[in-house]
């Protein structure tokens, strides 16, 4: 089954410990097709400017990534500059460029408006509904959001949550988004206000599934060397809806399998820079990442007393 994504096609330019990279393939939309397109075919929606550099596109292309959504404007491309330290939960951005991104307004291509999986990048939340407001009754829904949002545009969200299945955020938005420190009342909260389910990322410590009153949680893969964990966050979204689409099964017990798939896209994302690492990789290693997955919390369950 296909997805489709709508969100930032950028250009970006990051400084980490371990290295620098200039003008490289950046955006939400980039990095999650990244992850996608190994599992599913993707649709991508998205603008960029009359400068950028199409052959960056290219290898998305070769994985079947359909990009007659991505509209080219007249203008600069939306460029991100960021330095990470030594803690690489964060970056320090330097300078936002948002060119033809700051007048984006999506518009969904008649192919695309029957996709069964939706994922809405992080972008206005006004723009997110009104993608939803062009496609027809998809199978899921799934949205990102950032602090930005939440604190600008807080009613528009809450009236987005309502017509979405599924929500990835990560654990200090989750914490700003309900007001609420424990992330376990935060999931209820937001699931009390419109997605089935709730995913919270928390960075090199893994992530939570909250579905209804159940919980499960898939570690971060131990990692050697980490080069860029710019849109780690959304190759974590990449493999997880795309591994669903693939399966076309959303039940609980197949959603907690996606999580650990998306948990593998996101490993391997930070070990290059951009989308290096994602769009080079073999079917063959991302099941024997998710292999290495199982045998990281697998134990033999105690016998009952």
């Amino acid at each position: 089954m296909s997805v489709l994504v709508v969100g930032s096609v950028a250009l970006d330019s990051v400084e980490t410990p371990f290295g620098k990279a200039e003008e490289v393939l950046g955006g939400s939309a980039n990095m999650f097709a990244s992850a996608a397109c190994h599992f599913a075919p993707v649709r991508m929606v998205g603008v960029i400017g009359t400068d950028y550099p199409m052959e960056k596109l290219e290898p998305l292309k070769a994985h079947g990534v359909d990009m007659s959504g991505v509209e080219v404007a007249e203008g600069e491309s939306f460029r991100w500059r960021a330095r990470y330290r030594h803690d690489l939960n964060s970056a320090e951005t330097l300078e936002t460029r948002l060119g033809v991104f700051s007048h984006f307004r999506p518009k969904i291509p008649a192919a695309f408006v029957d996709s069964p999986f939706v994922f809405l990048g992080n972008i206005d939340p006004r723009l997110q509904l009104d993608v939803l407001n062009q496609v027809k009754r998809p199978r899921l829904v799934a949205c990102d959001t950032m602090n930005f949002w939440i604190e600008s545009r807080r009613p528009d969200l809450l009236e987005l949550l309502k017509h979405v299945d599924l929500i990835t955020i990560n654990d200090a938005e989750a914490r700003q988004l309900t007001e609420e420190s424990n992330l376990v009342k935060a999931a209820r909260w937001i699931m009390a206000r419109g997605p089935k389910h709730v995913v919270i990322k928390k960075g090199e410590h893994g992530a939570f599934l909250f579905s209804g009153s159940t919980v499960f949680f898939a570690p971060a893969y131990p990692l050697e060397s980490v080069f860029d964990p710019t849109g780690a966050g959304d190759s974590f979204a990449g493999g997880f809806i795309g591994y669903l689409a693939a399966t076309g099964d959303l039940s609980e017990e197949n959603m907690r399998k996606a999580v650990v798939y998306g948990s593998a896209l996101g490993s391997f994302a930070v070990e290059k820079f951009s989308n290096e690492r994602t769009i080079e990789l073999t079917r063959a290693e991302i099941e024997s990442r998710v292999r290495e997955f199982h045998r990281l919390v697998a134990f033999e369950a105690p016998l009952p007393a």
